[in-house]
């Protein structure tokens, strides 16, 4: 499963507004690719649509969508939102990287 947090759900419903997705019936849609400086890095996107291969959750009223290969190394992730002075946009608190950049874009197991 991966977890919202309130301060993620908040941007991510007011984002998804603005691009003209409902976050009742849209998707966020989280996977992992290859790249970024760990070797692994995060991807955020939304989606109307989701294959049969996808796994859906829904989180804090935001529904969720990861590809079958992404979800094995997204297991039990967070999704927060920083947006303080030093804030740093969305980020992933994923329990199963062992190693993440600087930046927390990236990440290796």
């Amino acid at each position: 499963m991966i977890q919202v947090s309130e301060t993620a759900k908040n941007r991510v419903v007011s984002l998804m507004a603005e691009s003209g997705y409902d976050a009742s019936k849209d998707y966020v849609r989280v996977g992992v690719k290859s790249g970024g400086c760990s070797g692994l890095s995060y991807e955020l996107d939304f989606d109307r649509e989701m294959s049969e291969t996808d796994k859906v959750f829904e989180d804090n009223d935001v529904r969720i969508v990861v590809d079958k290969k992404s979800f094995l190394y997204l297991v039990g992730t967070t999704l927060e939102y920083s947006g303080g002075l030093n804030g740093k946009g969305f980020v992933f608190n994923n329990p199963n990287a062992q190693r993440t950049c600087g930046c927390g874009e990236s990440f290796s197991l």
